[in-house]
């Protein structure tokens, strides 16, 4: 199991150019993410083989600590998916988040 600390504040420069409209960041912005092994994440109902169909709640800032440029994708808890957390369609990693202080930043 690996973990990473990624700074939120680390944005492309066309959206740093609109920070005066948005919320100021702040150090707790900074978010822990530990990789989760896919298979107590999400339930493999079928063969192997066959692809699983996870519905995916649009696409957050972090970036996959692997890859290093795919975006993560929301993956909250579903049919299949057992716990609610952040996937790289790319390498196909899962990761849990946090906060630096512990608490869990995929409850709602």
């Amino acid at each position: 199991m690996s973990e990473y600390v990624l700074d939120a504040l680390s944005e492309p420069l066309y959206q740093q150019a609109n920070a005066s409209r948005r919320q100021r960041h702040t150090p707790d912005d900074t978010l822990v993410l530990t990789e989760l092994n896919p298979d107590t994440v999400v339930d493999h109902l079928d063969s192997d083989n066959a692809p699983v169909e996870l519905i995916t709640f649009g696409t957050v800032r972090e970036t996959c600590p692997n890859c290093n440029h795919t975006h993560l994708k929301l993956v909250l808890r579903q049919r299949a998916v057992r716990v609610a957390h952040l996937f790289c369609a790319e390498c196909q990693a899962c990761f849990d988040a946090r906060y630096p202080n512990g608490a869990p930043a995929l409850t709602i």
